[in-house]
């Protein structure tokens, strides 16, 4: 019998019902859909989910081709960490390279260098080039609060545009995959888990991550109350002293607009404890394309965003 996280009494282990609630949602997705595919950035929702995925399949191998938008300003490690999880899994990657589109000038640089809105026009044209009719992603309700209206399954029109005032209602553990012709759904198997959740169950489960998740020592500048790395990509101004932090990173974004906190966690238990003091929200410390308003991330994902 399927446990719905929501139905569970508070005895339960609530992992164990997170993770059956989650594996049933991409049961159901598999069974319903004909091509699949799983958005996978490198970040630990996206580690997760194809944890979870390949739990809901096991002994079989990942059945699905995983996704990657590659915006040319990705960490170096998440970059290297994509590749060896493909090569672990033994997984089929889809490659979108924005590098590509403002190369051959269908896509232009945005003033301030910064890549992650352009991500939605590659996005779009990876799903419909590969005809995906479904692709699952990591995002979580407690993230934001565009994503906190997303239902677990999520309609997206001919455009690829999301429309939060006309969803879908989904009752209990029913989920409707049913879409028209060109249009396509997103599935968020981790939908009602918390940041604290990922890291437990990353624990529990002994899910290996970037090294940028951890502290570390690195070259750093403060721009707008954002610590930034120094990158190719991202390089201090001439009143931005350069110095040398212990710090980690909470999310997994381009370099030139995801901050790190100051932070002395190496390892998953003391992250587990950091977060459990710290008073920061994920994305809103840490993400300058968030800061830019209160709705940015509903209007990227009006646009067909992640």
């Amino acid at each position: 019998m399927t446990v719905v996280a929501s139905e569970v009494d508070s005895s339960t282990d609530v992992l164990d019902a997170l993770e059956a609630e989650s594996i049933h949602i991409i049961r159901e997705v598999l069974a319903e859909f004909e091509r699949p595919g799983l958005l996978f950035s490198g970040g630990k929702d996206s580690v997760v989910v194809l944890h979870l995925l390949a739990k809901a399949v096991a002994p079989a191998r990942v059945p699905i081709p995983v996704v990657h938008v590659d915006t040319g300003h990705n960490f170096d490690e998440v970059i290297a960490f994509r590749d060896a999880t493909v090569e672990r899994y033994g997984l089929n990657l889809v490659v979108g390279s924005m590098q590509e589109y403002i190369d051959d000038g269908r896509l232009r640089e945005n003033a301030d260098g910064t890549r992650n809105r352009l991500q939605t026009r590659v996005l779009l044209d990876t799903i419909e080039q590969n005809k995906f009719d479904v692709v699952f992603g990591g995002a979580r309700r407690d993230e934001d609060k565009a994503r906190a209206k997303e239902r677990i399954l999520s309609l997206r029109d001919e455009f690829g545009g999301w429309d939060p005032r006309n969803q879908r209602p989904e009752v209990w553990s029913l989920y409707n995959g049913r879409h028209a012709a060109g249009w396509h759904v997103r599935a968020f198997p981790i939908s009602n888990w918390t940041e604290r959740d990922i890291w437990a169950y990353i624990e529990r489960e002994r899910i290996q991550l970037p090294p940028i998740y951890f502290a570390h020592e690195r070259e750093v500048f403060e721009r707008e109350g954002m610590i930034r790395a120094v990158t190719p990509v991202s390089q201090p101004n001439d009143d931005e002293p350069v110095l040398t932090r212990t710090v980690r990173y909470r999310t997994v974004g381009d370099a030139s607009c995801t901050g790190a906190v100051l932070s002395e966690a190496r390892t998953v238990p003391e992250v587990l404890d950091e977060l459990a003091l710290s008073t920061l929200t994920e994305r809103g410390a840490t993400r300058a394309d968030d800061r830019i308003s209160a709705a940015a991330m509903e209007d990227r994902k009006k646009e067909g965003y992640f």
